[in-house]
């Protein structure tokens, strides 16, 4: 692929014109989609009404779309019990099977991810902003409002604007100790959180190839961070194989022509890279661990979790360092799956012992520490090193309280120094 003067279309060009079931689309053009997959979680309670304001009676295709309770689970108050409520009766009344509710929840992009509900080719939108996350499997994902979700539930068609493409090439070889969030913090240190605004990022090169799913999940995931409608990575066997035996409706791969038009291109080598962090208060004011790591930061609180990096793999790889080790005493340790199909994987394998033996909390599956509504909510002051994918002040909790954006091995080895530490010097 290359930038510049091309006639082609990029990856996001391409799909948004087969779903609007044109040849061709330019940046700026506003097409009219066929939704392949609507996702709402608890705010999509605010899309009932105005449902029902628009006279909407049914929902376009009942079996393309999902509602999964995320947020706060079970409810730990009488505002959340009163939202799941609401998307509880919708379901019943429109006749929506397809409901993840407590004691079947996680968070709403991992359940689309393990479920197989957006395939390559797919338009799906959410009503959550890193809705992105599923841009790993070769799809537009995008988030939008709940207003837009009503109308997108009674149509199944959505008008978007063509996003301009910025092309992220990726060469070299992760070193150890070195994960792909790592690699996204690098990227978003170098764009900005207003660098992609309303543009599509397209993930290439040799390194994001030779990336795993989860790892692509997590890149994607953080592109929201980078105002970004969405980012993606074209689809190849890798994306074949993790879909075969989940896939819920037929795919309909597309890549980027040879000669697709980019806005802009960014070059990433990461060989030799060290592990990044997002320092307060913005995903962007990233700076190299070790450098950190010299600074001696303290922390109150550690979190691996929230739809950035709570996977198995992830979970898997915190307990690596953490077995034979204590959390540092003074520290709060929490760990929350991404799904209960996670929980339960933990629970086969010995994690959630393992854990909960070097003393930190885990918990049930939900977006839970990361967007400061739920469990774990900062105090003014407190610092805390997150394995999340935001450190805005009050996102989670007071907003005097100190975010630290990392891996979840960053994460794991500072909560067992008691201080930011370099996962590096433990493996």
């Amino acid at each position: 692929m290359t930038e510049g003067n091309g006639h082609g279309l990029t990856l996001a060009e391409k799909i948004l014109a087969r779903s609007a079931g044109l040849d061709h689309v330019v940046p700026g053009q506003i097409i009219e989609g066929d939704v392949d997959l609507a996702m709402m979680h608890e705010q999509g309670a605010q899309t009932v009404a105005p449902f029902a304001q628009m006279g909407a009676t049914k929902v376009w295709d009942p079996d393309r779309v999902v509602i999964a309770i995320d947020h706060w689970v079970p409810a730990s108050t009488e505002g959340a019990a009163v939202l799941h409520r609401i998307l509880r009766k919708f379901a019943a009344e429109k006749g929506l099977p397809h409901f993840y509710d407590v004691g079947q929840h996680g968070i709403c992009h991992q359940i689309l991810a393990e479920n197989g509900w957006v395939v390559p080719g797919d338009l799906a939108v959410g009503t959550d902003s890193h809705t992105n996350m599923l841009g790993a499997m070769g799809a537009v994902a995008a988030g939008i409002g709940p207003t837009e979700m009503a109308a997108v539930l009674a149509l199944g068609k959505i008008w978007l604007k063509v996003p301009p493409t910025i092309e992220v090439r990726v060469r070299g070889r992760l070193g150890p100790g070195v994960t792909a969030k790592d690699l996204v913090l690098r990227i978003l240190g170098e764009v900005k959180t207003t660098g992609a605004t309303y543009k599509s990022v397209e993930y290439t090169g040799a390194t994001i190839a030779s990336l795993s799913m989860p790892e692509r999940f997590t890149i994607c995931n953080m592109t929201t961070e980078m105002g970004a409608k969405c980012g993606m990575v074209a689809p190849d066997q890798k994306t074949y194989d993790y879909l075969e035996k989940i896939a819920k409706h037929p795919m309909h791969p597309l890549q980027a022509d040879r000669d697709a038009r980019y806005e802009r291109a960014i070059e990433v080598d990461v060989d030799g890279m060290p592990p990044m962090v997002a320092c307060p208060y913005s995903p962007d004011n990233v700076r190299p661990l070790p450098e950190v790591a010299r600074e001696h930061v303290r922390i109150d609180q550690a979190f691996l979790g929230s739809c950035t990096n709570a996977r198995i793999e992830d979970i898997r790889e915190g307990a690596a360092l953490m077995k034979g080790e204590k959390v540092h005493a003074g520290v709060r340790f929490i760990v929350s799956p991404a799904s209960t199909e996670i929980y339960k994987q933990c629970l086969e394998e010995g994690l959630i012992e393992l854990f909960t033996d070097a003393g930190a909390v885990f918990t049930n599956s939900s977006c839970s520490a990361c967007f400061g509504g739920n469990m774990g909510i900062l105090a003014p002051d407190e610092t805390c090193a997150s394995s999340s994918n935001r450190n805005f002040p009050g996102r989670m909790g007071a907003k005097e309280a100190k975010i630290y954006l990392m891996s979840p091995a960053a994460v794991v080895a500072t909560a067992i120094r008691g201080e930011i530490t370099d996962p590096r010097e433990m493996q």
